[in-house]
């Protein structure tokens, strides 16, 4: 960098800026060919390593698998600690001690929720699993991969108590499948983007 005395300001040096005093300011980045500024300036789409990925509009088969299983196993814990507590509040007795009490309830709590989770958690599994079956085998995205993965989990999930109980959970997964489908449909082209 060169020496501001002599380049009084305004007369050949590129930063202008000056104090009170008239002497020019340091720029630690004046003579630096960087351009810094696009360094922090980050891209606000994905960035994806091959152009076949940008061209999929949905999460892969590991990102879905994850996606359901953590929020089957969130949403069940969830719910199973709602239910646990509500068991605990409807068993306590008079003449219980707060310890005895609060040892009821994170029991109770512990144990529904962590029923509830490891089952729902399962049921995201499973469903993940085949619907991105479905979509390697299709090599399309569309309802008909939903239900059918509906349908193939709740028939696996209930294929130990019997093919009677497996056909009727089946039907009830592809039904709440095929539902969740339409109010996705129905949220895309009635509820205005936020």
């Amino acid at each position: 960098m060169a020496d501001p005395r002599l380049f009084p300001s305004g007369s050949g040096s590129r930063d202008d800026r000056t104090d009170a005093s008239g002497r020019r300011l340091y720029n630690p980045y004046q003579d630096l060919n960087i351009p810094y500024k696009q360094l922090y300036d980050l891209p606000t789409s994905p960035e994806f390593l091959f152009q076949e990925e940008s061209l999929a509009q949905r999460r892969s088969w590991g990102e879905n698998l994850t996606y359901y299983t953590g929020i089957g196993y969130l949403s069940g814990a969830v719910a199973g600690a709602a239910i646990g507590l509500r068991d605990a509040a409807r068993n306590a007795e008079p003449g219980d001690t707060a310890k005895i009490r609060a040892n009821r309830v994170l029991n109770s709590c512990g144990s529904s929720g962590r029923r509830m989770g490891n089952t729902l958690g399962v049921i995201g599994l499973l469903y993940a699993g085949i619907e991105s079956g479905m979509v390697a085998a299709r090599e399309r995205d569309d309802w008909i991969n939903s239900v059918a993965a509906g349908l193939g989990t709740g028939a696996l999930f209930r294929a130990a108590n019997g093919p009677r109980s497996a056909a009727v959970a089946g039907a009830i997964g592809g039904v709440l499948a095929g539902a969740a489908m339409a109010g996705k449909q129905a949220a895309k082209r009635y509820v205005p983007a936020l």
